[in-house]
């Protein structure tokens, strides 16, 4: 799939998103990421969580 074919239809991205979030935030590794996270991050939406969850868990692989 090549880049212009990504942004043809952001609606459709954007539910692929959405599901991808909810199938992380629906997981085991996320939820334990979570609970270890300080206060602060309960201000943060769903998108945000995953965010962070997402760069740090590839950070780690990297590492």
């Amino acid at each position: 799939m090549t880049n212009s074919t990504m942004t043809a239809n952001p609606q459709a991205e954007a539910e692929v998103w959405e599901n991808l979030q909810q199938a992380i935030a629906d997981c085991s590794g996320f939820q334990q990421w979570q609970a270890q996270q300080d206060k602060d991050a309960d201000g943060e939406s769903l998108d945000q969580q995953v965010r962070s969850y997402l760069r740090e868990t590839l950070e780690t692989l990297a590492y």
